[in-house]
């Protein structure tokens, strides 16, 4: 079920909202918990409801491992070989479901021959939800998690807001917070949440989808064979640049408010990523639950910072190639990731120089470069194959010239790409995220070690709780719903 459809907005959430506040209210303890895991099961059964048995043997398997992990090194003798089960257990599952075909696909390739696998298909959502039990695990193995119950777990995983794309939370994030006996007041959480929500759907609907036109038909024309222009190529890949940041955005900040409509705080996954001014800090910014899971349990169990120079960038790059292969099953997603982990290097290298360390670019030319090599990074994460990815980047550096001579691989409308790649480019830029509006009214959680996931309010028209604001957000939910009928899923569903 997607957030941005009819079916969502007007019948799944609020029945789920009306029974969760009867129970919270009226209903024995822990009530709640059980109805919303059985919300949760009709929100992700109404995608493909055979995926749902998987979902709970997960759980189960999961949940067995945990507690003998927790019970073990509440005793002093913590068990590597039992974590090492439990991690084999997941990415086993996500190895097949995600890889089985790419990997066949290759072999086929490499070899010659034609081994006969039925086409696996993902289900959804497996890619976030096998990292979330994954930092379980190790978190239980350390003893670094509360006692609980099974139901708890059930709606840790579960939990609809962030069961499909994240945001990525920790158990001892989310739990304490529904064995809570209270809840903050119901009009700050549906006040604040709705705002959230409806940012997040403007996004989506009014932003992210009209750019995705323009970028697709850059992207699609390449794929059909046709080197872009210099102009096309730039111009398609800032749409697109754009698209995945107000689609991924819109969708962490949709999940966040929902959260918050039960009460329960959200890691923010999105703090204006594209005002970093290098690629580390762009880490610190864009999906941030992904790289506080990469950062605690890949780089620094691969040694992170305590060991050489040369160490710490093999480790760098090792990361961020997980995090392109994590993506997707394609070799373009394992160059997307290399991109980064090279340029990460780079930076790395850099900062230790004598000459890093003495000079610092001009904030603005810091951040126009690293807007750029992130935009030249996307044309291989949005590319469909490696000829299209050659195709753009021939596009990119002008081995098809400058202007459009009119061939199919051009933009159906060019003015209308350079002028919302413009307005994009001015709003992400000058204009404040939803966290900084919000101040301190946000419903969000901050994460340690990223310093920009605890925002600084703004101080120009910032948010209130007034008739005016209800106003515009009523206006601003009006004209989505307008545009609900042509529904488009989320980019990382694919994920």
């Amino acid at each position: 079920m997607l957030f941005n459809s009819f079916p969502f907005i007007f019948a799944f959430l609020p029945i789920t909202l009306l029974g969760y506040e009867l129970l919270r209210r009226y209903g024995p303890p822990r009530s709640t918990h059980v109805w919303l895991i059985g919300a949760s099961c009709v929100f992700y059964a109404y995608w493909n409801a055979a995926f749902l048995g998987l979902l709970f043997a997960s759980i189960v398997v999961n949940f067995v491992v945990g507690r003998r992990l927790q019970r073990l090194a509440a005793g002093g003798a913590p068990s590597r070989t039992l974590l090492s089960v439990g991690l084999v257990w997941n990415l086993a599952l996500l190895g097949y479901f995600k890889y089985a075909n790419f990997f066949i696909d290759n072999l086929d390739a490499i070899f010659g021959t034609r081994i006969e696998l039925a086409h696996v298909i993902l289900p959804l959502g497996i890619s976030f939800f096998t990292f979330q039990k994954i930092a379980f695990l190790v978190d239980s193995y350390k003893n670094e998690v509360e006692r609980h119950e099974f139901v708890d777990f059930c709606l840790f995983v579960m939990f609809f807001p962030q069961l499909i794309a994240g945001p990525i939370v920790h158990f001892g994030e989310v739990i304490p917070q529904f064995a809570r006996t209270s809840t903050p007041p119901a009009e700050n959480r549906y006040t604040v949440g709705i705002t959230l929500f409806a940012v997040g759907l403007a996004k989506k609907v009014l932003i992210a989808d009209t750019l995705a036109v323009q970028a697709s038909a850059m992207f699609d024309g390449a794929a059909a064979g046709h080197v872009p222009t210099l102009s096309d190529a730039w111009l398609g890949g800032l749409c697109y640049t754009l698209q995945i940041y107000f689609d991924f955005s819109g969708y962490s900040d949709m999940a966040i408010g929902l959260g918050w409509m039960f009460g329960i705080r959200l890691p923010i996954n999105f703090t204006s990523p594209y005002k970093a001014q290098s690629i580390a800090e762009y880490w610190q910014r864009w999906h941030i639950t992904l790289s506080r899971f990469l950062r605690d349990y890949v780089y620094i169990p691969l040694g992170g910072n305590r060991c050489s120079p040369a160490r710490q960038r093999a480790n760098l790059f090792a990361t961020m190639l997980l995090g392109g292969i994590w993506h997707g099953a394609g070799w373009t997603y394992v160059l997307w990731g290399s991109m980064h982990g090279a340029m990460l290097v780079v930076h790395r290298i850099w900062e230790q120089s004598v000459f890093g360390k003495r000079h610092a670019l001009h904030p603005v030319l810091a951040r126009g470069a690293t807007f750029v090599a992130v935009l030249v990074a996307f044309v291989a994460f949005r590319a469909a194959d490696l000829t299209t990815m050659v195709h753009v980047y021939r596009g990119l550096f002008g081995f098809n010239g400058i202007a459009s001579p009119g061939h199919p691989a051009v933009l159906d409308e060019p003015l209308s790409a350079a002028c919302l790649g413009l307005l994009g480019t001015i709003g992400v830029f000058a204009l404040p995220n939803a966290y900084e509006w919000l101040g301190s009214a946000s419903p969000s959680l901050a994460s340690p070690g990223y310093p920009n996931t605890k925002p600084i309010p703004t101080q120009r028209h910032p948010w209130l709780p007034d008739s005016l604001h209800a106003l515009a957000f009523a206006l601003l939910l009006f004209v989505c719903f307008l545009k609900l009928n042509d529904v488009s899923p989320f980019i990382y569903f694919q994920f």
